[in-house]
């Protein structure tokens, strides 16, 4: 294959909602372009992008798959995201790179949640957007309705490019708004077509919104403009050169019509991106920081030193260990060495390839602007800047949502501890989105992502490429124990084993602090009845005591504690007898102060069409939440909330069977707060109950 420059490039993510017809739309794009030679079926498994076995069995994209075709001297890298929300940072790192949004619109379901979503983060990633209206060839399809609630929610000049013929189940005419054509597809998904004047009824209509999109398109020059209102019309260059400036800066958002399965209005639509679509020219400069110092630079596309970011790793046995990138300057050549301005070491480049699915093509280099692989390098992550040693910057890294759903995990065998361990850390660095953690409060592994889809696909692979046994459980709340009031002890530990003793005697005073001060420990000892030598050793037991728990086995805090007084003994006083009596002189004086539990609230942000507000508020109410904003986007509502974490295992499924699957949600922790005393007493009695059992 050919080494293209970067005004002959265009790097393409293709998003939306799930269901939306992507990945056939990606199929077409590549029979179109001579990549392969049938569109494949997502239901027998044999699309190019969804090769991934859960992929495969779930019949959903779970990946963002990177391929590529060339078109009229064009190399067209389109990137099939994910639709669904479970799999969001796929689609981000996705639109991170891209140079425009490709945003399928179902032709029956419309515009959906996805799809807003996904053109909310293409729009802050500042690149442009092109609709489509798929599947048009489906029984009871909208396409007027969906054009017109796409000019609602995303601005007037969203405009259609092309409009269908008869949609349905006979659908193979489309009339070319640009041409004035009508164009009709064979109707064998070859992509092929013939083309006339528009006739009869079609003739006023094709006039009447051609001479729109000339207005679009001299709105997005003042010259243009000037001319347009002086002669009433463009020639052709004026046409194609205004077109691609309209687009670029979003004066006109095109909206198109196919159907990817039968192949009709792809190639229409390949042709467009191909001759008006963003390249890597219309975003050549990017801000980055200056290694050492952080002080912004430019990284310009056409410097000879290397700038890549890397956006997407993946381990797979038969695909191997891979690094995906998107090269912002310069250009990258098997054997050369790139410096790692986040891990602070050099990498080597090995073996280049650009992909289509799991198929590779091998390439000696590729130049500014263009996507491609390597052989997975040695200590480089998602979001790493690579550049040439001597010009070292750092690009911004992929922003990636916090997780909303958690689980911990319990081993079936014993043994696996190191084997699970390896097996996260991989997983974490191919998805960033999948979090995890040991957690020492709590004594469990817990696990986070995006959704129960996305905590179970990710379990599946940890399964299928670790060879281990797992099961997953409702994580532990990691409440915690404080004291309302204060509380003072005068505690003696004395003990007379054989030749050798233990005596210690702790006087201790504790009292509440502020919501979040922590453990104060200090001594106000006088006189010479206890060596300070021994204040260390009175702390340690203090601190054992707040670690290990003492009214339901939680971690103390916001308590301050002052060791004022105590006895010793010449012989026997030792530093295990003053941490055994400091631990329990502060057991008692804790449970004299008004001991109590408190609970992680929780803050959430649901996100979910307008319809569903009652429901969701409702929901919320019955978790003891408290609703503190709302805000809307058009018809998208944002309910903002502070609800207990107790009250929140899987409640990102919940959200999505209130709302048909439209809603979602983000979440962080806010604050701790007193558990209500009904509440606290059944936690204390199942702690209670286990100890008795063990």
């Amino acid at each position: 294959m050919k080494a293209y420059q970067a005004v002959d490039i265009r790097n393409i993510a293709v998003v939306g909602h799930g269901d939306g017809g992507k990945t056939i739309l990606c199929e077409a794009m590549l029979l179109c372009g001579g990549q392969i030679n049938r569109i494949g079926s997502i239901e027998n498994g044999t699309t190019i992008s969804d090769y991934h076995p859960g992929e495969k069995t779930r019949q959903i994209s779970i990946h963002a798959t990177p391929m590529f075709l060339e078109w009229k001297e064009k190399k067209i890298n389109v990137i099939d995201a994910p639709g669904y929300m479970d799999f969001i940072g796929e689609a981000l790192s996705s639109l991170s790179i891209a140079d425009m949004a490709l945003v399928v619109v179902h032709a029956v379901n419309g515009i959906e949640v996805g799809t807003e979503q996904m053109w909310a983060h293409a729009t802050k990633q500042g690149i442009p957007k092109i609709l489509v209206v798929n599947g048009l060839d489906r029984e009871h399809t909208k396409f007027d309705e969906i054009l017109a609630s796409a000019r609602s929610r995303f601005g007037n000049n969203v405009f259609p490019m092309q409009l269908p013929i008869s949609a349905g189940p006979g659908f193979t005419q489309v009339l070319d708004v640009l041409s004035k054509n009508v164009f009709t597809h064979q109707n064998d998904s070859s992509g092929k077509y013939t083309e006339k004047p528009a006739e009869g009824d079609l003739v006023e209509i094709a006039e009447k919104l051609h001479e729109e999109l000339i207005e679009f398109v001299a709105e997005s020059d003042d010259t243009l403009l000037e001319k347009f209102f002086e002669e009433g019309e463009l020639s052709e260059e004026e046409m194609q050169g205004g077109l691609h400036e309209a687009v670029q800066n979003q004066t006109l958002i095109p909206l198109f019509c196919t159907s990817s399965t039968k192949n009709i209005g792809v190639s229409t639509l390949i042709d467009f991106i191909a001759k008006y679509g963003s390249s890597p020219v219309d975003r050549s400069t990017i801000i980055a920081k200056k290694s050492g110092s952080g002080n912004e630079v430019d990284v310009n596309l056409d410097s000879q030193d290397t700038v890549l970011q890397v956006f997407k790793t993946i381990s797979e046995a038969h695909v191997g260990d891979l690094t995906f990138f998107r090269l912002y300057s310069g250009k990258v050549s098997t054997g050369i060495d790139l410096y790692n301005t986040n891990r602070i070491t050099t990498e080597r480049i090995g073996q280049i390839f650009v992909l289509n699915g799991k198929n590779r093509t091998n390439v000696n280099s590729l130049f500014g602007g263009d996507i491609g692989a390597v052989v997975k390098l040695k200590d480089t992550h998602v979001g790493n800047t690579l550049c040439s040693p001597k010009f070292k910057v750092t690009l911004p890294e992929i922003e990636y949502p916090n997780p909303n759903i958690h689980s911990a995990i319990v081993l079936k065998s014993k043994g696996d501890e190191e084997k699970i361990s390896i097996g996260l850390a991989s997983l974490h660095e191919e998805d960033p989105t999948f979090m995890y953690r040991v957690d020492s409060e709590i004594r469990q592994t817990i696990i986070s992502g995006q959704g129960e889809l996305h905590i179970k696909t990710t379990v599946e692979r940890l399964k299928r490429q670790y060879n281990v046994d797992i099961d997953l459980i409702e994580p532990k709340i990691p409440y915690r124990e404080t004291i309302q009031g204060k509380g003072e002890s005068k505690y003696r530990h004395k003990k007379q084993s054989g030749g050798s003793g233990q005596f210690a005697e702790v006087w201790m005073r504790i009292e509440p602090k502020e919501r979040g001060g922590g453990i104060e420990f200090t001594d106000s000892l006088r006189g010479q009845n206890v060596d300070r030598v021994f204040v260390p050793s009175v702390e340690k037991g203090v601190k054992t005591a707040c670690i290990d728990g003492i009214v339901a086995g939680y971690n103390v805090v916001d308590v301050k504690i002052d060791f004022y007084d105590g006895k010793q003994h010449p012989v026997d006083s030792k530093d295990i007898a003053f941490q055994t009596a400091g631990k329990h002189a502060f057991l008692e004086a804790f449970m004299s102060a008004k001991p109590g539990l408190l609970e992680p609230i929780t803050n959430i942000e649901v996100t979910v069409p307008e319809d569903y507000m009652g429901d969701v508020m409702g929901d919320i109410s019955g978790k003891r939440g408290k609703i503190t904003g709302m805000d809307s986007e058009g018809h998208i509502q944002k309910i903002k909330a502070q609800v207990p974490q107790a009250e929140l295992h899987n409640y990102a499924t919940t959200i999505r069977s209130i709302t048909g699957g439209r809603g979602f949600h983000s979440e962080s922790h806010s604050h701790y707060e007193n558990l209500p005393r009904d509440l606290e007493k059944k936690v204390i009695a199942e702690y209670n109950r286990k100890r008795e059992e063990q």
